[in-house]
Formats: C-alpha cells, sequence, structure tokens
C-alpha cells in the first residue's frame, strides 16, 4: 500500500514538473515571438520614418531650387530671410499634405507629424577658412575667431587651438593623398563642428561657438543678409556691435542687394573683403523631425546650391540622424 502511494506521489511530482517545464519553454517561446515582432515593428517604423523625412528633404531640396530660379527671373542675386526657405515649418499632420481622396484623408491618415526649418549655413563664421590652401592661418580670419571666443566666454586659447589644429589636420590629409609617410600625432581633418573634439576642443566649448560658427567643406563668406549681429562685427573689421545691429534691423526693412549697399550703411575707414562677406549663400542645413506614435526622429543634412538652377542643382553633402526616440512616456 505505501509503495503505491510513494509510486503515485513519484507520478505527480513527475507530471508537475513536466508541467512546469512545458509552461516554461512555452512562455520564452512566446516571449521571443512577441520580441521578434516588436522588434520587426520598431525596425519597420525605423524605415518608414527614414524615408518620410528622406521625402520632406527633398522638398527642402527643391524649394532651394525654386528660390535660385526666382532670384534669377527677377534679376538679383542674395539670400535673406524674408523668403520662403527662411520660414519654418511648425508641426504639421503628415496626411494634411498628402492628395485628399477617398482612401486618404487627414482622418484616415497616419498618426504622423512632421516640423523642420532649413538655416543658411552661412550665417555663421566658417572654420574652414582659417587656414589657406597652403595650411598657413590667416590672420584677419583668426582675429575674428578670437572675437567671437571671447563673445562666447571659453577660453583665450581656444581660437588659436583651432586654427593650429585645422592646419595640422590639413597638412596631415595632404600627406596622405601624396602617400608621404604621415605624423604619427597627426589630427583627423574635421569634417563638421562636432569634429573638433579631435582637435581636443571639448564639447562644451563647442556648444557654446555652435550658435556663430560652423566647419563647412570649403571657404566661405558670411551673409550679411542672415547673419547675427556677432558674427558681422567678426567678419568686419572694425565693426561694432551697435552698427552690426543697425545693419540687422536695416536688412529687416529691405535686404542688401550688393556689398556697395551694406558699404553705405559703413562708416568711414570700414572696408569690406568679399572673401569675407557677401550677400547671397551657397550651403543651407535643413533640419527635420518626425513624431511617428511614440517614436520621434530626427535629421539634420547640410545641402549645397550649386549654380546654373538645372533640376538637382541642390545636392546634399551629408545627412545624419541627431536623436531616434521610441518611448515617449
Amino acid at each position: 500500500m505505501k509503495m503505491r502511494r510513494r509510486q503515485r506521489g513519484a507520478a505527480l511530482l513527475l507530471a508537475m514538473i513536466i508541467l512546469t517545464m512545458v509552461v516554461t519553454v512555452t512562455t520564452g517561446m512566446l516571449w521571443q515571438q512577441t520580441r521578434a515582432v516588436e522588434v520587426e515593428a520598431a525596425e519597420r517604423a525605423r524605415a518608414q520614418a527614414s524615408w518620410i523625412l528622406v521625402g520632406a528633404l527633398d522638398w527642402a531640396r527643391l524649394i532651394l531650387s525654386e528660390d535660385e530660379r526666382s532670384n534669377r527671373q527677377r534679376g538679383r542675386n542674395l539670400d535673406a530671410l524674408d523668403e520662403p526657405w527662411a520660414t519654418p515649418l511648425a508641426e504639421a499632420r503628415l496626411s494634411t499634405f498628402l492628395a485628399a481622396d477617398q482612401d486618404n484623408n487627414v482622418d484616415a491618415g497616419p498618426e504622423a507629424f512632421i516640423s523642420g526649418a532649413i538655416v543658411d549655413a552661412q550665417s555663421r563664421f566658417n572654420l574652414r577658412g582659417l587656414v589657406d590652401g597652403a595650411g598657413k592661418v590667416v590672420p584677419a580670419q583668426l582675429a575674428a575667431l578670437q572675437q567671437l571666443c571671447q563673445l562666447a566666454g571659453v577660453a583665450e586659447d581656444t581660437a588659436q587651438r583651432i586654427a593650429a589644429g585645422l592646419g595640422a589636420a590639413g597638412e596631415a590629409a595632404e600627406n596622405a593623398e601624396a602617400e608621404a609617410e604621415p605624423e604619427a600625432d597627426a589630427p583627423l581633418r574635421p569634417s563638421r563642428l562636432a569634429d573638433l573634439a579631435w582637435l581636443d576642443i571639448d564639447a562644451a566649448t563647442i556648444a557654446r561657438l555652435a550658435p556663430w560658427v560652423d566647419l563647412l567643406p570649403v571657404a566661405t563668406p558670411v551673409n550679411v543678409n542672415t547673419a547675427p549681429r556677432e558674427v558681422l562685427a567678426a567678419a568686419i573689421d572694425g565693426l561694432d556691435l551697435g552698427t552690426a545691429e543697425r545693419l540687422v534691423q536695416q536688412r529687416q526693412r529691405k535686404p542688401f542687394a550688393s556689398l556697395a549697399e551694406v558699404k553705405a550703411q559703413l562708416g568711414e575707414g570700414l572696408a569690406l573683403d568679399a572673401a569675407r562677406v557677401s550677400v547671397n549663400s551657397r550651403f543651407f542645413e535643413v533640419a527635420g523631425r518626425l513624431r511617428l506614435d511614440e517614436r520621434v526622429l530626427e535629421e539634420r543634412s547640410l545641402l549645397e546650391r550649386r549654380p546654373g538652377g538645372r533640376s538637382g542643382n541642390v545636392v546634399v553633402v551629408r545627412r545624419e540622424k541627431t536623436s531616434y526616440v521610441t518611448d515617449l512616456r
């Protein structure tokens, strides 16, 4: 009798163990399947968001191309903040931009909201002009950067360190192209502002300079029609902040069509260098933001508008994702 009870107890225990194992395995399989579905959905949403922002970027390219065509028809060659490209796009539901038909309307459209802005990259001081083609520091440009560093409240030697680093990086890049032996401690050549970290410039300093400086592929002048007063004062030798502010107020009434018009607003003794200031631009920065359900994707792109007015004259120089948030709660 006791033997039968022991056998029944053992059988019951074995059955419970088997049941526990089955439940554990099943639960694991269900979790893996659920996780796989979530990962697939996240990747699909990421790809969808990326493609939507590609479309928005193409729209920005069209706006800049049409702006050049319009200026050419009107016989002017300037870029100013009163043009359509300078108006930011407030967050709007994506379906409002789609064709209204029976299958695609505001109510049936995706829960996607898009916003963005086009900024003149030449409204900021371009660090690429700190050194010339021979890798030598340009004194006037160095003095301009030193003035901006002082206004930004960063270390006094920041401008000199950036100029020296860009010169050394340019020389190393030329040696590499010539297949010469590079120096072991030669810095990499920065391609964007954040890359100044390669020159031992800390993140806090870069953040302080970011509103006023940039790093473009080639040396460019500052656009008088779009630059803030601090950048104008740095780009025009002898210009004080008060006169720079008057230039900003003047261009709000009527953008400058030529450097001669800018010169007319300046006092005697102030000269304009066409290599340092202009009234038009060729580089623009596009910031795009897409909110899709609980996901947010932000991208920043640099565009170059090349002369000619042909379709496709606005090209993407670089495109980078700045943030991707998958849960807003």
